[in-house]
């Protein structure tokens, strides 16, 4: 398949954009398709980043976040924060590690699920919310950053763990996954947050902000590398690897860490 295909079919993988011709997901366009894996989250952050902007300037603050978070969940589908509720409810449960996967595998959301969902999702708003009120538009470029480099990490902990049920599940369709693979993706990931941080300038923001610009670009994959290898060494050790619920449950907690990082930097700089 081309590259244009396997680029479609990480949309249609990752995403609800209406992408045609990326074929049925067999294991080979998957793993061929993970080097596009920023690309789709910096659609989204883009997306997230215009609606943050035209909100931002129509609404206060909070309504103006919601509505982003809200877009930016739609345009997931919600297929992390399945993940992230499904590996709360296995993992906060300090069960075994056959009845943590089993956990998982049930389409049941339980307490723990639904209480780290909200408080994510009241996370996100309350970090969107403080990067609006800045009321700098033109630096709203930098929102690329943390679906860019959650899903490069998502990438990278596929790369580097094992599956926790071998081969089977969505896990065991990226087992094998080429270092070619992960370099990729890690180039796709640097190329879009150049951009990002090079955006706001070309928009009109104030040129002494730059140093604040290439912060940002710099931290955010470290910040990514580091807050991911803890968790997934953590989530490693109790279930002798990851499934796709920790996969997804890694890019929403990495989207956190990153927003929070956009913040510390916009109030201390």
């Amino acid at each position: 398949m081309s590259m244009r295909g396997d680029a479609a079919a990480a949309f249609q993988f990752l995403s609800r954009f209406p992408v045609k011709g990326g074929g049925e997901f067999s294991g080979g366009l998957l793993q061929r398709s993970v080097p596009y894996y920023p690309l789709v989250g910096a659609a989204i952050g883009g997306s997230a980043a215009l609606c943050a902007a035209a909100a931002g300037w129509l609404l206060p603050d909070w309504p103006a976040a919601v509505l982003t978070l809200i877009l930016w969940v739609g345009l997931t589908g919600g297929l992390h924060l399945d993940g992230w509720m499904d590996s709360a409810d296995a993992l906060l449960s300090y069960r075994t590690r056959e009845r943590m996967l089993e956990i998982m595998k049930d389409s049941r959301v339980g307490a723990m699920g639904v209480l780290a969902c909200v408080l994510l999702l009241l996370l996100k708003a309350s970090l969107l919310a403080a990067v609006i009120s800045g009321g700098r538009y033109a630096e709203l470029t930098l929102l690329l950053l943390p679906p860019v480099w959650s899903r490069w990490y998502m990438v990278r902990a596929m790369a580097r763990y094992p599956g926790a049920r071998g081969k089977e599940g969505l896990a065991g369709s990226f087992a094998g996954l080429p270092p070619r693979q992960e370099r990729r993706t890690f180039l796709c990931a640097a190329l879009l947050s150049l951009a990002a941080a090079a955006a706001p300038l070309a928009l009109g923001a104030d040129s002494g902000r730059w140093p604040l610009l290439l912060a940002a670009a710099c931290l955010a994959p470290l910040a990514a590398w580091a807050c991911g290898t803890l968790a997934a060494r953590r989530v490693n050790a109790r279930l002798g690897g990851l499934t796709g619920d920790v996969y997804g449950a890694l890019n929403e907690g990495l989207e956190a860490v990153l927003l929070l990082l956009l913040v510390l930097l916009q109030y201390n700089w």
